[in-house]
């Protein structure tokens, strides 16, 4: 597998990041199969790997903890915090140095690791300057418990400003942005991707499941999993229905370029030059091993272009798919 660079770490990683998120309950709840699930990518070639502290209630933490035991040295480790871990605590959760400093311990412990590589900020906080998240971030970084951080789904303007404090207040800086992006999730093209391409960071996941084949026309309609929200896969709101149109279109150029649906979709993603991996989640080996091929997999620029016809570059077909604007757009925000 051919190695990238993670943004101007120095650090190289694999251009598909094994994503933890269906690891236990919210997905495969066999600990024994996700283990040899991660062992399978490992021995693929996957060096880095990504969870989030609330998959599962920890969960996932504790399960790749398991699973890299003898093995940490190999992986280049990722892991997130921000969303509410206790439903009753408004404080085990957000970007305080409070939660920050008590958060990364709890990790730590499920991950069983002394460090962390990758800690990164799930959402940007409305109310929490980002000086306080970048200060305690810093100490983690100068105590060893974490080697770089991280942003998720921080609009250009947001990623531009955390940026600006970290230089003004000599402060350690975000060198990854996890955005989502997809054939059907292509907002970011218009002002996110540039800007990280500007500072030399980024990475992404796919769209959940929609480009795996799994929702077709034709297809009987799958629950979906608790960690997915239920607007993205609704199926009577139009934007989904028009997603459905498009992954029609999409899985005859893949099967007349020769290739399966995740193949083109994966490829699609990995093949931008602002994107270093494409974070991929399965929830089976099969689903796995569906990924693996797509690293090897360029687009041809009659591909791309058909692409480009059937979703313009800039758009996000369901709005819905966004993780952008959740506070700024609010009645409360935009209403005096």
């Amino acid at each position: 597998m051919e190695y990238r660079p993670l943004g101007r770490t120095g650090v190289r990683v694999s251009p598909l990041c094994l994503g933890a998120m269906m690891f236990g309950p919210w997905g495969n709840n066999d600990v024994a199969d996700s283990i040899r699930i991660i062992h399978r990518a490992l021995d693929s070639g996957i060096n880095f790997v990504d969870t989030a502290d609330v998959y599962s209630g920890g969960a996932s933490e504790e399960i790749v903890g398991q699973a890299l035991e003898g093995r940490r040295e190999d992986v280049f480790l990722a892991t997130k915090f921000f969303m509410p871990m206790n439903e009753d605590d408004p404080n085990q959760r957000g970007g305080s140095r409070r939660w920050i400093i008590r958060e990364v311990e709890n990790s730590l412990r499920r991950l069983n690791t002394d460090y962390i590589d990758l800690y990164q900020v799930h959402r940007p906080s409305p109310d929490t300057d980002v000086e306080e998240t970048l200060g305690a971030l810093t100490d983690l970084v100068r105590q060893g418990k974490v080697r770089y951080i991280g942003s998720s789904s921080y609009s250009g303007s947001q990623i531009v400003e955390a940026q600006w404090a970290s230089r003004e207040r000599n402060l350690e800086r975000f060198v990854t942005e996890q955005p989502p992006y997809s054939i059907l999730t292509r907002g970011i093209e218009e002002d996110v991707l540039p800007t990280v391409q500007r500072h030399g960071m980024t990475y992404s996941p796919l769209a959940g499941g929609w480009l795996s084949g799994r929702w077709r026309k034709d297809s009987a309609s799958a629950p979906t999993s608790s960690a997915r929200p239920s607007a993205r896969f609704d199926m009577t709101k139009p934007a989904n229905q028009r997603k459905l149109d498009v992954v029609e279109e999409l899985a005859q150029l893949a099967e007349q370029s020769g290739l399966t649906l995740i193949e083109l979709a994966i490829a699609f993603v990995i093949n931008h030059p602002g994107v270093t991996a494409a974070i991929v989640g399965p929830r089976t080996m099969e689903q796995l091993e569906s990924y693996l091929p797509a690293a090897e997999v360029r687009l041809s620029p009659d591909v791309l272009d058909r692409i480009d016809q059937l979703v313009a570059p800039g758009v996000t077909v369901n709005p819905d798919d966004n993780s952008y604007g959740a506070h700024e757009l609010t009645p409360q925000a935009r209403r005096r």
